[in-house]
């Protein structure tokens, strides 16, 4: 199970105490974050634990704290650390009393327990929940195989049922039940005929979620899916559980889906099998075994391993909302018709329309909530790609104009394009696509190419909680040793790594003399434990200053 702030009072080494919230701590911990803002609000997502030293806040003040813990809360902070020791010796009463009207936990931190320990302590645990997860999805994924070869769709749609601890129903193309596991979900299932007839509408692949299906208050939460590689679903699969699925039942369900689109389809068999080998073709290459790739792919995609190929990830995270009739691709072309439908499937086909004019071999593999693709380098897949994926930046923007804020940032095609490479490099390939993609999203653009990095700043990419964490850790001791009044030190780090080393120009920078700026240099290395000789320990300590800057310090 994910991390909850009980675990991490329980955790030995810790050493936390709740002050507030006691009833409160089986919420579940998303991250911990360090801040010392007096408004940390506008950098959280919800669900952290927010890790303080009240170095910029009144925390002796009652209005003041009641302020900062209400709107904590309403931006979703699960628990509020507070280290003793730092600024205050104990945790201020005012801010007690402000966290428990609003319900918020609030845990001592002690002085000799690092905020970078339970930063790491989460993020173990999150980890671990994530491994268990994925061997539960892949034992899960086995036994569904098992039933897909032996037994047909009703041995995977049991096995499937049986994982999910619910039920399961496979629907033909016209929304008849076809089968059902256990048998008494039938009825149930009959019931959401008219919800596959509104699924089969929508491109493949699709889903909705229905809610309570029989309309007796049983309280089924029922997930529909699409099962076809092609525009129109020739069925559909639904499952009722009792609450969301988790990440290893979000695993039995999408190799279900995967089967039991193989096992329906069966006129469609070559197809799947091409979409199976393009997906063992890059697993093979991302592995490193590109002679084995070129094996496998045969003459399927072996024309595509023969020269410089772009690999490309695209990502969106919803279906985008209608972009309007006077939308049109930036080189003049309209959208294509059912441009408010999934941006993903619209890639695909725009992708695979350009490749299938030009004779080239194209490679795409749904990859989770991302598509990968391999395109020949200079080809007109790749181009098409970036052509449409700019469209869609351009309608978006004329949209905005018109009407502002109708599309969300959650609701953008984001696509990484990795530099030419060959097969023996595909997995650094993956990597720059991965790279550029992440920009893409950062910067809230629709396609970037990992070439243009290069032409930009390291210090925007930095913008991760997992790194300004490091960063805080990092620097962390020389605050607390500054804010003694007993010297300047991170003042002093900073202007001497802007000079190179360089102890006069330095020194000049910060008005103080030579002799003094070395004092604060050695003091530096003896507080941090490490030489400013070693080039990797500059380089983490600027990098550290520069993303507490950023966020500001």
């Amino acid at each position: 199970m994910p991390p909850t702030l009980a675990s991490l009072v329980h955790h030995s080494a810790l050493k936390l105490t709740v002050r507030a919230g006691a009833d409160r701590l089986d919420v579940p911990v998303r991250w911990a974050h360090a801040s010392e803002l007096a408004d940390p609000v506008p950098y959280m997502e919800g669900g952290e634990l927010l890790l303080i030293t009240a170095l910029k806040l009144d925390a002796e003040d009652p209005e003041a704290m009641r302020r900062y813990v209400k709107r904590l809360v309403e931006a979703g902070v699960v628990g509020l650390g507070f280290a003793v020791g730092v600024n205050y010796e104990d945790v201020p009463e005012a801010l007690v009393d402000a966290a428990e009207d609003e319900g918020l936990p609030l845990l001592e931190v002690p002085r000799r327990t690092p905020f970078l320990a339970i930063s790491k302590a989460v993020s173990a645990a999150i980890a671990a929940d994530q491994y268990r997860a994925v061997s539960e999805g892949f034992a899960a994924q086995r036994e569904l195989t098992k039933q897909a070869l032996n037994d047909a769709p009703e041995g995977l749609l049991a096995a499937l049922a049986t994982q999910l601890d619910g039920w399961a129903a496979l629907y033909d193309a016209s929304g008849a039940v076809v089968a059902t596991a256990p048998e008494w979900a039938g009825r149930r299932a009959a019931r959401l005929t008219a919800d596959v007839e509104r699924l089969r509408e929508r491109p493949a692949p699709a889903s909705a979620v229905v809610g309570d299906a029989d309309g007796d208050g049983g309280g089924d939460r029922v997930e529909l899916h699409s099962l076809g590689t092609g525009r129109g679903p020739r069925a559909a699969l639904a499952v009722g559980t009792a609450a969301a699925l988790g990440t290893a039942e979000r695993y039995a369900v999408h190799s279900a889906i995967a089967l039991l689109t193989l096992t329906t389809e069966r006129s469609r068999s070559l197809h799947a099998a091409e979409q199976r080998i393009g997906a063992a073709v890059l697993r093979m290459l991302l592995a490193g075994e590109p002679d084995h790739a070129r094996a496998v792919a045969g003459g399927l995609y072996g024309e595509l391993l023969d020269a410089p190929f772009r690999m490309i990830l695209a990502e969106s995270s919803s279906a985008s909302k209608p972009f309007g009739a006077d939308a049109t691709l930036v080189t003049g072309k309209p959208l294509p018709a059912d441009a408010d439908g999934d941006p993903l499937g619209q890639l695909v086909e725009v992708v695979e329309g350009a490749a299938a004019r030009t004779g080239e071999s194209v490679l795409i593999v749904p990859d989770g909530e991302r598509l990968v693709v391999l395109a020949g380098d200079g080809g007109a897949a790749v181009a098409a790609c970036q052509e449409f994926a700019l469209g869609l930046e351009a309608a978006r923007a004329a949209t905005a104009v018109r009407d502002a804020g109708a599309v969300g940032e959650e609701d953008e095609l984001a696509v990484g394009l990795s530099a030419p490479a060959g097969p023996i490099a595909a997995a650094a390939a993956y990597k720059q696509a991965e790279q550029a993609l992440s920009v893409a999203r950062r910067r809230g653009r629709a396609f970037v190419e990992h070439e243009e990095l290069a032409a930009g700043s390291v210090v925007p990419l930095l913008a991760d909680d997992a790194v300004r964490a490091f960063a805080d850790g990092l620097l962390r001791a020389l605050r607390e040793h500054d804010a003694t009044g007993r010297g300047d030190l991170v003042a002093s780090l900073r202007a001497w790594l802007s000079k190179h080393g360089q102890w006069d120009a330095a020194a000049a920078d910060l008005g103080v003399h030579r002799h003094t700026l070395r004092y604060r240099m050695r003091r530096v290395e003896e507080i941090l434990g490490r030489s400013l000789d070693d080039p990797d320990v500059r380089m983490e300590l600027w990098l550290a200053l520069k993303v507490t800057a950023a966020v500001g310090e």
